[in-house]
């Protein structure tokens, strides 16, 4: 099991290029399944996320091949129906390829999914869904099996609370169903658009994207397509939010703005700025005044729930008090243990961490609890005095490709190694 070691107390100054987005490349792939003809798509990130998704596509009949960071996918035939629990338990977002099995072939065994602990994530909107669209399920030996008696019916749903996966299954679900579907308060995510525009360069006609209300008229069929994936909007945060911890200068390259517009209005508020051109976003710290900020975490275009933690080791160096309210995953504060090992002042009040800021950090031997934490103690590291060992870091590699080969090409210090 691989660890990280870092030696802190040097700014960030260099380019760092934006990797594909794993929270957008992931639904991508398992549209392939939706066309029996090629896919291609281009600047994928080679995470370990990524590649149990290619195992699973791979166990259904898709015939998958990389090169150069551009994925080559084509399902002629979907061979088998069974997304094993062995893989599905891995990634939470591998619980999706039930809709397009679905949607495709009518019949579907997919096990309960796995992924992150950071909350329950219940299933049971999915399952509301399949019942809306005429589709008969049980959940069997921790399997959903499903099979549609008749065609796939389009349905009229609505969302309790907006729901990025819940989204992201109704797009491929609807779009080869019969009639015409609608989906009220709707996810308005980057990753959600992305999705609904590869699918309509398919054949599909999703309408209100990006909205709370979209609007699918079903198809036939779906054509193979040849895609660019977007930036990882996340990424580019965690990089953003670092350089405004260490100092330094850091360019963005191949990175949008307008996707983190409400981080960088924060970042700005805390003492960094920022400056933006067409494909890249300039991040400079020249003080060591770090201004504390308020923060509650809310779907897009609020602040995303997955750069809460990073934002919070900013927090625990700052000049003052803040507070974070976590309003998405009841179970998103896992880091904080840790980061009170290297000395930050954190208290824990229900969904509220409540943040006295320090001068310093000191290095410390911790635990990566999750994809996002990796990332927070990873900014701590670097800022904290003396040496911090992070492990368990298989945590890391599930979202972020080669995240600490583009901090130490910035003048971090930090070593992988394995044990």
């Amino acid at each position: 099991m691989d660890s990280l070691i870092i030696n802190g107390g040097k700014k960030l100054i260099g380019n760092i290029p934006i990797s594909g987005s794993k929270n957008a490349c992931l639904p991508m792939m398992i549209a392939s399944l939706m066309t029996d003809e090629k896919m291609t798509l281009n600047n994928i990130p080679m995470l370990s996320d990524v590649k149990t998704l290619i195992s699973i596509l791979k166990s259904l009949g898709t015939n998958i091949e990389y090169k150069k960071d551009n994925l080559h996918l084509h399902t002629k035939e979907i061979i088998n129906h069974k997304a094993s629990y062995d893989l599905v338990k891995k990634m939470r977002a591998s619980f999706w390829v039930l809709a397009p099995l679905l949607a495709k072939k009518g019949y579907a065994e997919v096990s309960l999914p796995g992924g992150c602990a950071i909350g329950t994530r219940p299933i049971d909107i999915y399952l509301e869904m399949l019942k809306e669209m005429n589709i008969k399920y049980s959940i069997n030996n921790g399997y959903i099996v499903a099979k549609a008696e008749s065609p796939i019916r389009g349905l009229n749903f609505k969302l309790e609370k907006k729901s990025v996966g819940c989204t992201h299954f109704f797009l491929m679900l609807a779009c080869l169903a019969n009639g015409t579907s609608k989906l009220s308060n709707a996810a308005c995510e980057p990753e959600v658009v992305q999705l609904g525009m590869l699918l309509n360069k398919m054949g599909a006609k999703i309408r209100g994207l990006g909205s709370k209300k979209i609007i699918i008229e079903g198809v036939e069929k779906l054509n193979g397509i040849n895609e660019i994936v977007p930036s990882d909007r996340i990424e580019a945060g965690t990089f953003a939010i670092a350089v405004s911890a260490t100092g330094g200068r850091i360019k963005l390259e191949n990175t949008n703005y307008d996707e983190n517009k409400t981080l960088f209005k924060i970042l700005e508020k805390t003492g960094s700025k920022i400056n933006k051109s067409k494909n890249s976003i300039n991040i400079e710290k020249t003080n060591d005044e770090i201004y504390p900020v308020n923060i509650k975490t809310s779907p897009y275009p609020g602040f995303p729930t997955d750069l809460q933690a990073q934002i919070m080791t900013l927090m625990a160096i700052s000049n003052g008090q803040s507070e974070i309210k976590e309003n998405i995953f009841e179970n998103r504060f896992m880091h904080v243990q840790e980061l009170v090992r290297m000395g930050a002042n954190i208290k824990l009040d229900k969904d509220k961490a409540l943040i006295r800021g320090t001068r310093s950090l000191n290095g410390a031997n911790v635990m990566a609890t999750d994809l996002r934490a990796s990332a927070s103690l990873i900014i701590a590291g670097l800022v904290a005095i003396g040496k911090t060992t992070i492990s368990r870091i298989y945590h890391l590699d599930r979202g972020f490709y080669n995240l600490e080969c583009k901090l130490n090409n910035c003048g971090a210090s930090i070593k992988r190694i394995s044990e």
